[in-house]
């Protein structure tokens, strides 16, 4: 399990702290609505060498020990690259909207998706909105990154499957349950970098969330 310190930032402008405990985490995976866009995706792993999905989506269990708020990760090589991603915790039974990083080793997902997903820490943002704010317009959010300064993705999250389809799965987010909902193609292909920012904007109450880390990278002895 994993502690986080949370602010949540209520749509009437009210904050309140939440120590929330990680105890259950699943990374979705492949949830793209437009198929063409999804194969896109599963085309920029594949030049990479990583097989495509045994079904659409997935939900990959990783380690909640995984989660991490640090301002920097170590990795190992200079093989993985982070992922732009909304974030939804179950807080007490409400439902909260945060953004974290699917950060993944690409050279171990060649070998195995799952086993990736395991390997890195994922980064999550400390600011998080209640998901019944925000559930009305859903997908108008924008959910962006940016790579060594360059953007990197771009998009709303019409392009993802809708967070009340993940809720909908039994057992995917429990109490003490943290889901990382999926990410976008990379503008101009997947690639390192050295530091990763990334936000979800809300265009109709006029709010961001936004988080950034960098990489440490440990050599790789053979």
């Amino acid at each position: 399990m994993t502690r986080l310190s949370l602010t949540l930032h209520r749509a009437d402008g009210r904050r309140e702290a939440v120590d929330f405990t990680a105890t259950h985490l699943v990374i979705a995976g492949w949830t793209g609505r437009d198929r063409a866009a999804l194969d896109h995706h599963i085309a920029e792993l594949a030049a990479l060498g990583i097989p495509g999905p045994s079904t659409v989506p997935v939900y990959y269990r990783a380690a909640a020990a995984r989660l991490t708020q640090a301002a920097a990760i170590e990795v190992l090589g200079e093989a993985s690259s982070g992922e732009a991603e909304f974030v939804l915790f179950n807080h007490g039974g409400e439902i909260l909207v945060g953004i974290g990083s699917d950060h993944t080793d690409r050279e171990a997902e060649r070998h195995g998706i799952a086993l990736s997903k395991q390997l890195c820490c994922k980064p999550l943002g400390g600011d998080v909105w209640a998901f019944a704010d925000v559930a009305a317009h859903w997908d108008r959010l924008e959910l962006s990154s940016i790579a060594d300064g360059t953007p990197y993705q771009q998009g709303t999250l019409a392009a993802l499957r809708p967070a009340a389809e993940l809720l909908g799965q039994p057992g995917v987010l429990p109490e003490g349950g943290v889901i990382f909902g999926g990410t976008m193609p990379a503008i101009g292909g997947i690639r390192p970098a050295a530091a990763f920012a990334y936000r979800l904007h809300d265009p109709v109450l006029g709010r961001s969330l936004h988080a950034a880390y960098t990489m440490v990278t440990l050599p790789i002895i053979r």
